[in-house]
């Protein structure tokens, strides 16, 4: 692999999902990330199906690209020899098991350290480290709804809905790669590793953005109310003749373009504040205007006046999407038994001054459960 944090060393404790997707965005940037599995079943989601392909889960497939694995039993005294040598090799140790797991099988993080003075500890929980409830078990929808993200999210407040993706452990995990790339900037200064935690609580609240202020500083507790935002209007999904489309009105210049273009009645719905006190009937209003257009001339017309809007794509047609494809977010690999796949690729590209891409493009797929454990045995030994 090459990239940015070509030779840098991950261990990769983690399993499920927070701490696998961590570790694949470092992969992704190019450190080697060895994962360490449980002989036998190997990381649960191995497990997470169906679908599967052929026998290989494709939830284990969404998280673990770009990895090594080994398989390890921990309690074993040899099996704890060898991860001891990965970790005095190790740049970075990333692990979500519970409080409290790791001393009980003395690998806890001071003695980690003090083996490697350099090494980077990545610690992810379900709800923090300590505090009254840090020892409970972490999971994404649980997470989803203690942290108030599913209030949020429905139709309205009687009809809480999750996020459709395990949101709050993508999240935890991006935070999770987050502090590990300051901990190394920072070991660059001061030659020592030093412990960042998230968790899935606090990677969801670290995302509220503007409902958060709204109860901090207003005192307004936000609701969950469908497909339109509470603060801007109108942003939302409406209504046309053959289906909907979404339409993002975020300053009074755009309002001006869509009253324009659709001869709109503004009367009472001047300003973004009369909008959403009255959003009922600007929705009214809008869905009028658009009732007679087919989506597809209904966005070739938004788009004349140039008003932002866009359609609701199902996921094969996200992935059929020219411009998705454009930006590199499909990446080609040769698996070990399934030959070659198609996986969703990693968000970010790089380029030079000049404008030259430099985007590491060759993946490797995810592994297979101790696909690698012969050759880094033999590299330890």
């Amino acid at each position: 692999m090459t990239g940015p944090l070509g030779g840098v060393l991950v261990v990769d404790l983690s399993r499920a999902l927070a701490g696998p997707h961590a570790t694949m965005m470092l992969g992704d940037l190019g450190a080697r990330v060895i994962k360490v599995e449980a002989p036998g079943k190997g990381d649960d989601t191995r497990g997470w199906g169906p679908p599967f392909a052929g026998d290989e889960s494709t939830y284990f497939l969404s998280a673990n690209r770009n990895k090594e694995s080994i398989t390890l039993d921990l309690k074993d005294t040899a099996d704890r020899d060898l991860l001891l040598k990965l970790v005095d090799r190790a740049d970075v140790l990333v692990e979500n098991f519970r409080s409290g797991v790791l001393e009980r099988l003395g690998l806890g993080i001071a003695a980690l350290k003090e083996r490697n003075p350099r090494l980077i500890v990545l610690s992810i929980t379900g709800f923090g480290h300590d505090g009254p409830e840090g020892g409970r078990a972490g999971y994404d929808q649980i997470a989803q709804g203690e942290a108030g993200l599913m209030s949020l999210t429905g139709s309205g407040p009687d009809d809480p809905q999750r996020v459709g993706t395990p949101i709050g452990d993508l999240l935890a995990g991006m935070y999770g790669a987050y502090g590990v790339l300051a901990a190394l900037h920072e070991r660059g200064t001061t030659g020592v590793g030093t412990v960042v935690r998230t968790s899935l609580l606090a990677a969801v609240v670290g995302v509220h953005a503007f409902q958060g202020t709204r109860y901090t500083v207003a005192g307004e507790v936000g609701v969950a109310q469908g497909n339109h935002h509470p603060s801007i209007a109108p942003y939302g999904l409406f209504h046309c003749a053959d289906g909907t489309v979404q339409v993002a009105v975020g300053s009074e210049g755009l309002w001006q373009r869509l009253v324009d273009a659709f001869g709109l009645d503004p009367a009472g719905l001047e300003t973004n504040t009369q909008r959403v006190a009255d959003r009922s009937r600007l929705i009214s209003v809008v869905e009028k205007a658009f009732a007679e257009w087919s989506a597809e001339d209904l966005l070739a017309r938004l788009a004349e006046a140039g008003i932002p809007a866009g359609k609701v794509r199902r996921l094969d047609e996200v992935y059929e999407w020219e411009q998705t494809q454009s930006q590199g977010l499909l990446v080609d690999v040769d698996h070990a038994t399934l030959g070659s796949l198609r996986l969703p690729g990693p968000p970010l590209r790089f380029f030079t001054g000049d404008g030259t891409e430099t985007t590491p493009r060759d993946h490797a797929a995810p592994p297979t459960l101790d696909q690698h454990g012969a050759a880094i045995r033999e590299w330890l030994a």
